[in-house]
């Protein structure tokens, strides 16, 4: 403490003294311990001056680190005492020569000397009971900029963690562009490689790397991790939006890795990275006390590892499709490596619009995330910050559209209704309205008032809102009605009446000739 805060401390348990406390009362009200009142309790003013004194001189282990540390919390104030022992422990091969809460203590007492406060962001988390040994892990991706050795260039790197939810037991890779589901699995096998096993399950984020789609509980895997899902044979588990309590431990591991082993760190290369993380595990995410379990991880798994699958041979990762997931922006562009390339209009369709982006020599080939359609082509920009525009793509083409429903609403008997469903159509086919359009005016075409009213009251009340659906049904009912038209001429030819003319037509025979006729005509 501080000689001031000294001062105010005795001057307390003096007057408290006074006022007839006794040292367990005087130790709540102060918050101190019975040791530290016992100590001071019968000191006189001159005496507890001389204890400040001899405590303010006398040496503590981490003052060796006195200014890096100082400079430390200077330039990044949000640094934890957790990390800065980490840099110590690392800069000293693993032997700082104190504990970690001596240095908690010792940089908590910088912070008030130098008015260097944390701020903190807690979040709060309900208690989950830990599955058994060997039954989960949980994965997770993640984002993180950080700075070269200049200070000033920065770069974007994408983690994946792996966490045992039993053993809290983990492995952290990155990578320096966005991942491809090829390498998601790739780390999988790096994952399992590392923790000598396979859990029966792994419980993931609702990531578009590993599922395409999910229809009420029923998941559809990417075609390449459903492959791998079923080689490997472990179970999958998808969290549900806002269920943060089911993979808490897993956003608690890449928090970690972000803001313990990532944050303030220089970049040199991708592989010194991976390689110095690796370290970073061994020495400090599983090598140190969890605060949760009150065990050392590391520790806790070499009982768990007995739990696991066996690794078979390791499955190396051949995939022909290298093309990277990219989000659309709301102005339909899509950010690459500090550009941005132009997409049609209504590719953006909310906060999940994805594309797929292929680099073929020095173009980018972008295509439909589901359709695999390919939307855009852009020449590849060497330097940053620009726009690539397609011209077709920033056309405002809504006029056009709208003038093309205005013309076949008015072929349709009942306009209202017409108006209607075309609206419906253009609202749940946007991207693909001009081409739904065009396909209800061809099927339009040469049909009666009567069979369209027919077709379009069938598709509005069966809810079949589209242009191939309409055009089947309105065909149905054309073919209905010419076949009834046929049946109806050939009941009026049944029943009329023949008149005498008539009848003599049908009285006549032709004429027979003799063959010999046509053995002249042969011979001559």
């Amino acid at each position: 403490m501080n000689k001031e805060d000294g001062y105010k401390m005795h001057i307390k348990i003096q007057q408290l003294k006074e006022m007839g406390f006794n040292k367990s009362q005087i130790a709540r009200r102060l918050n101190i311990s019975r040791p530290t009142l016992n100590k001071y309790y019968d000191l006189n003013t001159e005496e507890f001056k001389d204890v400040l004194e001899t405590m303010n001189s006398r040496a503590k282990k981490a003052d060796k680190y006195h200014d890096k540390i100082l400079n430390w919390l200077k330039e990044h104030p949000d640094i934890s005492a957790s990390q800065i022992y980490d840099w110590i422990e690392e800069q000293a091969n693993g032997h700082p020569g104190f504990a970690e809460n001596t240095l908690r203590r010792y940089i908590r007492d910088l912070r008030k000397e130098h008015n260097t406060p944390k701020t903190k962001h807690p979040r709060l988390y309900e208690a989950m009971e830990d599955p058994p040994m060997g039954q989960q892990m949980q994965v997770d991706m993640g984002e993180k900029w950080v700075y070269k050795a200049d200070k000033i260039t920065r770069v974007k790197l994408y983690l994946i963690a792996f966490v045992l939810s039993h053993s809290r037991y983990k492995y952290v890779e990155w990578f320096d562009r966005p991942l491809t589901t090829a390498d998601v699995v790739a780390a999988h096998e790096n994952a399992f490689e590392y923790f000598e096993g396979i859990p029966e399950e792994a419980v993931y984020d609702q990531d578009s790397l590993i599922l395409y789609s999910e229809n009420y509980g029923d998941l559809i895997y990417t075609h390449q991790f459903a492959s791998y899902r079923l080689e490997r044979k472990f179970r999958v588990y998808m969290c549900r939006a806002a269920d943060p309590e089911t993979k808490g431990r897993i956003e608690n591991l890449v928090g970690y890795a972000k803001n313990n082993f990532a944050a303030h760190r220089i970049f040199i290369n991708l592989e010194k990275w991976n390689d110095d993380c690796l370290k970073w595990l061994e020495r400090r995410a599983n090598g140190k006390i969890h605060g949760t379990t009150k065990k050392i991880p590391a520790q806790v798994f070499t009982v768990e590892k007995k739990y696991l699958k066996p690794v078979s041979e390791k499955i190396k990762t051949t995939c022909s499709d290298l093309s990277i997931t990219y989000q659309v922006r709301k102005d339909n562009t899509i950010p690459i490596k500090g550009n941005r390339y132009s997409v049609p209009l209504g590719t953006y369709q909310g906060p999940e619009s994805y594309v797929k982006v292929l680099e073929d020599n020095d173009k980018y080939l972008i295509y439909d995330f589901e359709s695999t359609a390919k939307l855009a082509e852009h020449k590849i920009i060497k330097t940053k910050g620009k726009l690539s525009k397609n011209r077709d793509h920033g056309r405002k083409k809504s006029d056009n559209i709208n003038k093309l429903i205005e013309k076949i609403i008015l072929l349709f008997p009942d306009n209202k209704r017409a108006n209607k469903f075309l609206s419906r159509i253009r609202k749940e086919k946007q991207r693909y309205i001009r081409d739904q359009l065009l396909v209800i005016e061809k099927a339009l075409q040469d049909k009666d008032p009567e069979t369209i009213t027919k077709a379009l009251e069938y598709c509005i009340g069966n809810k079949l809102y589209s242009a191939s659906d309409f055009r089947d049904v309105i065909n149905f009912y054309d073919k209905e009605k010419i076949k009834s038209k046929n049946d109806d001429i050939l009941l009026v030819a049944d029943n009329i009446a023949l008149n005498e003319k008539d009848k003599a037509k049908l009285a006549a025979k032709p004429a027979v000739r003799d063959l010999d006729v046509y053995q002249k005509i042969f011979d001559s």
